[in-house]
């Protein structure tokens, strides 16, 4: 059987970099990693074509070539992901659908057209499709009544890969989390066990990632990598002597709980290892709203504490915001400007909260009778984070998207978002014989610093003069960080058009409404797309 893999688009976003990838030379951050991991569950003698539309886009060849489709997406892919479907079922072709979008709303799948639903974790339903499409067939829908043990899961093929276009590759080391966040998804899809590989497992992939070329930063997709302790201080223990021997080819980002802060050996032993950054939910600093929400886990000590304590063991942090949760007070909007500028975290991603499908909070407000379908808004419909909430507030909606505006402009002002790329990297303590942070290969970094330098050094004059001081001072006092300072910068560019994006959105969403749209203090800024 000939087998076309395809990964819809996303849409622009906070995560997708747009102008940083344009000026890197690249077209994604990461690879889809569960895509090409279900390519290593499909029967030898099929032959399999692969294509990430986010890299390049299938041909009509390739439709031609195969006799079924796969495809995998999140909620944010919703657009591409049906538009698929529907052109596979005007060309004849047989379409199987799986991941995250699929499993949480498969009433969206079978609505466009599609043959197979493969819901849940494919080491589960990927052996039961193949036996219902290897009998003939037609159609069906194959769910798990377990979780698989994914220390039996097979490599991901990443020879499918268009390594070069990537900005990191990825591994999963686990999956699932052991907190209950009312708001997540996760233990929804993956359950409240964190369920890991074996060291050796995780080894041997990034050994097959080392053996294609690939150098470079590696994100360990977990969505809680620190949700069992023991297996991961395995993990590390075993990756630290392998790091060394290999020269160290990688540098990690990952994401976990606050808790980390907390587990001393657990910072050091991921310092030793490599890692560079870490993504944390901090979500919000009120605490009403963390205990509201379950989210004790950070609730056990400050938050800002927590914070420093992850810098000083080496660390960079990234971090998720959220506003408009249930009973929030006037303000948050500034109590988390106030809390990011403290911290001097470079890139909050701050969005405005979803109840998304089958999570507790979505349970809860059907049971209150405050779920509300909005037409063509909410993360059900977009995705993303800079859509209004699906569902009514406890406060004005014009208030919480008034102060989500006013948050994200003020934030990502460009001399604002500079002064934190500075001072994160001057609070982070170097790890003792760290290297400097290998981002990309030489030719793409060379040309990514050039434009950075004429967009920051030259061409943007509001920011021309902080641009070179801050530079001579990374470079005096933190010269390990030279590289990764400069990677922040450059993802600036990608933030100060965001910002105006977010603002354009939300206005568009408030105006269904009939709602006054959202002002924000507007900044000139000298446009640098034509001088890329």
């Amino acid at each position: 059987m000939k087998v076309l893999l395809l990964y819809p688009l996303f849409p622009q976003s906070f995560w997708s970099y747009d102008r940083f990838m344009q000026m890197a030379g690249l077209k994604a951050v990461i690879p889809p990693l569960g895509i090409i991991t279900i390519a290593s569950m499909l029967p030898p003698d099929w032959q399999v074509r692969f294509c990430d539309r986010n890299v390049c886009p299938e041909t009509d060849a390739d439709w031609e070539w195969c006799d079924i489709v796969i495809l995998s997406a999140m909620l944010a892919q919703k657009q591409d992901f049906l538009s698929l479907i529907r052109q596979a079922g005007q060309l004849g072709k047989k379409v199987a659908v799986g991941g995250p979008y699929p499993t949480s709303i498969p009433e969206d799948a079978l609505a466009a057209g599609a043959n197979y639903l493969i819901l849940d974790e494919g080491e589960i339903t990927i052996p039961l499709f193949l036996t219902a499409i290897l009998a003939g067939a037609g159609e069906g829908i194959f769910r798990a009544d377990q979780k698989p043990d994914v220390s039996l899961s097979p490599m991901p093929r990443f020879d499918l890969l268009a390594q070069d276009a990537y900005l990191m590759m990825a591994v999963q080391f686990s999956r699932g989390c052991p907190f209950n966040c009312e708001f997540c998804d996760i233990t929804t899809l993956y359950g409240r066990k964190s369920r890991t590989k074996e060291p050796g497992q995780t080894l041997a992939e990034l050994q097959a990632l080392y053996d294609l070329g690939w150098r470079g930063p590696v994100f360990i997709v977990d969505d809680n990598f620190i949700g069992n302790q023991r297996n991961v201080k395995r993990l590390l223990r075993a990756l630290i002597p392998w790091m060394e021997e290999h020269r160290h080819p990688f540098t990690f980002i990952t994401e976990a709980s606050v808790n980390l802060a907390e587990d001393a050996e657990m910072l050091k032993l991921m310092g030793q290892a490599g890692f560079y950054a870490v993504f944390l939910g901090i979500e919000t600093p009120d605490q009403d709203s963390l205990k509201l929400t379950h989210k004790l886990q950070n609730t056990h000590s400050p938050l800002v504490a927590a914070c420093q304590t992850i810098n000083q063991a080496g660390l960079l942090i990234y971090a998720g915001f959220i506003i408009g949760f249930d009973q929030e007070r006037a303000g948050a909007g500034q109590r988390i400007q106030a809390f990011v500028e403290t911290t001097s975290i470079p890139q909050p991603m701050l969005g405005i909260l979803q109840a998304l499908p089958n999570t507790d909070l979505w349970q809860r407000l059907e049971r209150e009778q405050r779920l509300q379908q909005l037409s063509g808004i909410g993360s059900v419909e977009v995705g993303d984070q800079n859509t209004l909430m699906n569902f009514i507030p406890s406060r004005p909606l014009t208030e919480i998207a008034r102060e989500y505006v006013e948050a994200i402009w003020t934030l990502y002002e460009p001399k604002h978002y500079l002064r934190r790329c500075l001072n994160q990297c001057l609070a982070i303590t170097p790890v003792t014989g760290s290297r400097q942070y290998r981002h990309f290969p030489i030719q793409k970094g060379l040309l990514l610093l050039a434009r950075l330098i004429w967009c920051q050094g030259v061409y943007r004059s509001e920011i021309r003069v902080q641009f070179w001081q801050q530079l001579w001072l990374i470079m005096r006092q933190r010269p390990q960080f030279v590289s990764m300072y400069l990677g922040l910068c450059a993802a600036g560019e990608h933030f100060f058009d965001y910002r105006v994006l977010v603002k354009e959105r939300i206005n568009q969403q408030l105006k269904q409404f009939s709602l006054a749209p959202v002002t924000a203090a507007e900044t000139e800024l000298t446009p640098v797309s034509s001088a890329l």
